[in-house]
């Protein structure tokens, strides 16, 4: 059988399925006991993975692996978890799960820079160059080339 592209063996053994490639490589192979081949799980535990998915920063995926099932179980478990079908047990209530909100007051204001700059000094070689604030590009270029050439 295939299901996917991925080839499904039925071995003679109840419950033992090979799953990978037909080329005779198993890179898994998991035998489930029992009459149906299923994992059974207590309420508390499927709880308890559905809240360790609900952790900041968690990923489903890697909480689902880490558990041996899948990511669609663990999403079914949390939605059993919110509408009160699942509890998580008090071992694990107990433990925060988001940090605390605080929101303080407005912060004190900075107080602004109040100096304003009143001139600008330029020095090139043995000649210094002091203008205003408010002087024009022009003269400031040409004297900056004029005391260039002096200095050469």
């Amino acid at each position: 059988m295939s299901v996917g592209g991925v080839g499904l063996e039925r071995d003679g053994k109840v419950g033992v399925h090979l799953d990978g490639p037909r080329d005779g490589r198993v890179s898994r192979l998991e035998v489930i006991e029992g009459p149906s081949g299923r994992r059974r799980r207590t309420k508390a535990e499927r709880a308890r993975v559905a809240a360790e998915s609900l952790v900041p920063g968690a990923s489903v995926t890697d909480v689902a692996r880490q558990h041996g099932t899948t990511r669609w179980q663990v999403y079914d478990w949390r939605k059993k978890l919110r509408t009160g079908q699942l509890v998580v047990p008090e071992s694990v209530a107990a433990l925060p799960m988001f940090a605390e909100l605080v929101v303080e007051g407005p912060a004190a204001a900075m107080p602004a820079e109040t100096e304003v700059a009143t001139g600008v000094e330029i020095v090139v070689g043995d000649v210094v160059i002091r203008v205003g604030a408010d002087a024009d590009e022009i003269l400031l270029t040409r004297s900056i080339r004029a005391a260039r050439t002096a200095t050469s």
